[in-house]
Formats: structure tokens, C-alpha cells, sequence
């Protein structure tokens, strides 16, 4: 079997620089052409399942400094924009930025190609890649960087898929050309080789497209806005992990949890 489909490589995870400036160009503007960059129309639909998930495990934290790695509009911050002073967006879009969320005034920056995060070491006390990485080639490298600019005792929050989306060379509705999940085993490989402390481990989005399909014909808001669904699914993601395979092959594999979500601490 292709080793990218059979979770012993990633693929771009070695790529030169000259792939990773193709794979940039392509990905650039990708997800705001997907239908997210009109911001009169645009809803984030997240934040059930970044709390349930993620924030709540920040209670009772303030934020000096704050990176968004991929964030967009910045939309995810909102259940916890209160707690944080300063918030720094690295975004490859012109399209996704907003001009104030609460009352910060974001600060944007482009990405380096290399995916090098041009701010010193430790300078964050919390980083978020809320479904990033699976659009960045070279992987260990840039959760490598995200690790440096984290200070020690900060925080790292990452959601990503964890199969494979398909067969990424070819074109798939409704995705970017390059994105695809990062197979469990290397995610974690990847993350143990830094100094980085997994507070929680958790798994979502299992059958959630069939779920929705479903649901569409009653309701235009997504189903996992809903907190309800979300801890319904979180029960789902436990109970059959054990089926969880990277490269599904037929129907039965693709009853699984599509996604983890880590929350971090720098050691």
C-alpha cells in the first residue's frame, strides 16, 4: 500500500522548500474559496466543541500574548476572549481577518513559507492550530516552532483530522487540493519529541457528515453547533476508537472518530 496511506509516513512532512512554496500557493486563498470569506455570511459554528473540548480546561487562566496559527477571522476566541490581552493571528489569507474581536484589535501576519513563526521563544502563553496543520505540508516542523514560541507553563491547544480525507491526489468536493489528516501514531510521535505535556486527549466527529445529512432537512445551523450533539459525539469518539483506521477502505472503517483534539502544556 502507498506508505502515506498506511500511517508510516505524512505526507509533505519532507518536502523542500520549493514544494512547500507549491503547496502554499495552492492552499493560500483555498479555504476562504470554499465559501468562508464573506463576513456578512459567514458563521463559526465551533465553539460547543472547542469549550467541551478544549477551553474548559483554560478556566480561571488570563493570557498575556496569544497565536492563532491558521485563525482566520479569529472566531474561535470568542468564549475566551475576556481572559486575553493581546492576540496575534498568523494567517495566509487577505480575506479571513477581522478588524476587532471584543475589544482587542488583532495582529495579523502572513506565514513564513518555511512555516518558521517569526516571534522569539517563549513569547506565547497560548497557541491554538484549531484545524490547521492538516493544510500545511511540513508538519513536525511547524508544531516544532509552535513548541518554541509557547513559553513554559503556556499552553497549546490543536484540533486536526486524524484519516486520511481521501486520496489527496485527486480533486474531493467540499476540500482543499493538499489537505489531509495526520495518522494518530505520527501525530504523537511528533509531539513526544518535544517538551510537551498532553493534559487531555480527545476524540470527535464520528459519523458526524451522516448525522448531518440527516439533520440538513430540519435545520440550516450545522448539528455540531449543538452542545448536546457534541457530548452525544464525544460518547460516540470513546466508544469506537478501537475502529479508527487512517485510510478507510470501506464503509464499516469509516465508523470512527475523525478528529483529536490535544490540549498541551509546555514543559
Amino acid at each position: 500500500m502507498n506508505p502515506y496511506l498506511s500511517e508510516k509516513k505524512l505526507f509533505g512532512d519532507d518536502f523542500t522548500i520549493e514544494e512547500i512554496e507549491n503547496w502554499y500557493n495552492l492552499e493560500k486563498e483555498a479555504y476562504a474559496n470554499l465559501g468562508s470569506k464573506n463576513a456578512e455570511t459567514y458563521v463559526y459554528h465551533y465553539h460547543a466543541l472547542n469549550k467541551l473540548h478544549g477551553f474548559n480546561y483554560l478556566k480561571g487562566r488570563h493570557f498575556k500574548n496569544v497565536l492563532g496559527l491558521g485563525a482566520a477571522w479569529g472566531h474561535e476566541f470568542e468564549p475566551i476572549i475576556d481572559q486575553i490581552s493581546n492576540l496575534h493571528i498568523i494567517e495566509p489569507s487577505d480575506n479571513l481577518r477581522s478588524d476587532k474581536l471584543g475589544n482587542i484589535t488583532p495582529i495579523y501576519t502572513m506565514p513564513q513559507i518555511s512555516g518558521t513563526i517569526n516571534y522569539p521563544d517563549g513569547y506565547f502563553d497560548l497557541v491554538t492550530s484549531l484545524g490547521t496543520l492538516h493544510h500545511i505540508p511540513n508538519v513536525s516542523y511547524v508544531v516544532a516552532e509552535l513548541s518554541r514560541v509557547t513559553k513554559q507553563g503556556g499552553y497549546i491547544l490543536i484540533r486536526e483530522p486524524v484519516i486520511s480525507m481521501g486520496d489527496w491526489t485527486k480533486p474531493r468536493e467540499g476540500l482543499t487540493a493538499n489537505e489531509r489528516g495526520i495518522p494518530l501514531p505520527i501525530f504523537r510521535d511528533i509531539l513526544a519529541q518535544h517538551p510537551l505535556q498532553i493534559i487531555h486527549e480527545s476524540f470527535c466527529f464520528t459519523m458526524t457528515a451522516f448525522f448531518q445529512r440527516t439533520w440538513v432537512r430540519f435545520s440550516k445551523i450545522p448539528i455540531y453547533k449543538y452542545k448536546s450533539y457534541i457530548l452525544l459525539d464525544k460518547f460516540l469518539s470513546n466508544f469506537l476508537l478501537w475502529n479508527l483506521k487512517y485510510h478507510a477502505t470501506n464503509k464499516l472503517q469509516r465508523i470512527a472518530p475523525q478528529s483529536v483534539f490535544y490540549v498541551i502544556k509546555k514543559r
